[in-house]
């Protein structure tokens, strides 16, 4: 019998394309639900879907409901887990290179980070795809700053506090300790407490990190020189990403990118904002003495140093950052 010509085209593409043929990449992180991170990382999700025609989803689970990074590393391994976004600290006992812009004193500017990353990054997305991971996206979330329930205005200041650290974070540890600071590691979502009860009373964040965690709340002073640089990376197993069609792959990346450099952008409009903020609150910005600047610049090249002996970063890769910095700073090749 035959069958209308309408009917034929239905069954036709019934089989050339078999019903639930959708790819799902499920991607922890701790963003909370509604943030500014996952309003952007959900509208890029859906670009996704809608270049794919429904072929490709990204499923996010979002405030840290997959458990810590580690327990996403274990997990994006057995393949229960597509993904994840994790801090360069995070991610950087995988790949080393991760970490490359955050390491002690290393810029002193946003505009130096951007004259930098054009170069670097394509070198960051090859360590990446080394360990057999796919770096789908990058933003910074913008310069740490020590701040304290008390003045701090000499490296004795800071020796003399209770100074936290991100816990399992080396280059922060490393750093303290090469100022002689013996820092009282816990786990971020632990600190407000801490400065609550005086367990801690000085700690490091960005600026809308601690408007973000209402640390704000307990500090009454910032230290105004640049500490480290905070990332955020969305990082992928390639195994599943390898397995798509080359169109549905492209969109993939690019609609992730694209939500990332939104997220880049916000983060420095939620900076300056947050900046003022804090200034109108009443706590103190103050920028340290010429000599005490001087003095925290050293302890970061001792630290660097430190740190490339433990392999924590590529020398040659911060080699090539320090050479793209030269003119960026107004001096010549």
């Amino acid at each position: 019998m035959k069958l209308p010509s309408f009917a034929a085209a239905l069954l036709a593409l019934a089989l050339a394309a078999p019903a639930g043929a959708v790819t799902t990449l499920k991607i922890a992180t701790l963003a909370p639900d509604g943030s500014g991170w996952m309003r952007e990382m959900r509208a890029g999700a859906q670009a996704v879907k809608d270049r794919t025609q429904g072929r490709v989803e990204v499923k996010y689970f979002p405030g840290g409901v997959q458990g810590n990074s580690d327990a996403v590393l274990r997990k994006m391994r057995l393949g229960q887990l597509q993904g994840g976004a994790f801090s360069s600290s995070e991610i950087g006992p995988v790949v080393a290179d991760a970490q490359i812009y955050s390491l002690p004193f290393q810029f002193n500017s946003q505009a130096e980070l951007d004259a930098v990353r054009p170069q670097i990054d394509p070198k960051v997305r090859a360590a990446f795809e080394a360990k057999g991971l796919v770096l789908a996206g990058i933003a910074g979330g913008g310069f740490t700053y020590l701040m304290s329930t008390r003045p701090i205005r000499s490296r004795d200041d800071l020796r003399a506090g209770k100074v936290w650290f991100p816990q399992g974070d080396l280059i922060a540890q490393v750093t303290f300790e090469t100022g002689g600071v013996q820092p009282i590691p816990l786990p971020l979502a632990d600190v407000y407490t801490a400065l609550s009860t005086g367990m801690v009373d000085t700690v490091g964040n960005t600026v809308s990190g601690a408007i973000a965690f209402q640390w704000h709340t307990r500090i009454k002073y910032v230290v105004d020189l640049p500490l480290t640089y905070v990332l955020g990376m969305l990082i992928l197993d390639e195994r599943p990403v390898d397995k798509l069609a080359a169109e549905d792959r492209a969109a993939l990346l690019d609609e992730l990118d694209k939500a990332f450099l939104r997220i880049d952008a916000n983060n420095r409009k939620d900076n300056e904002a947050a900046r003022s903020a804090l200034a109108r609150q009443g706590i103190a910005i103050e920028v340290p003495p010429a000599a005490e600047r001087e003095t925290w610049l050293a302890i970061g090249v001792e630290a660097r140093r430190k740190l490339a002996e433990r392999n924590a970063y590529s020398t040659s890769l911060e080699s090539e950052i320090e050479a793209l910095l030269v003119p960026a700073r107004g001096g010549s090749d």
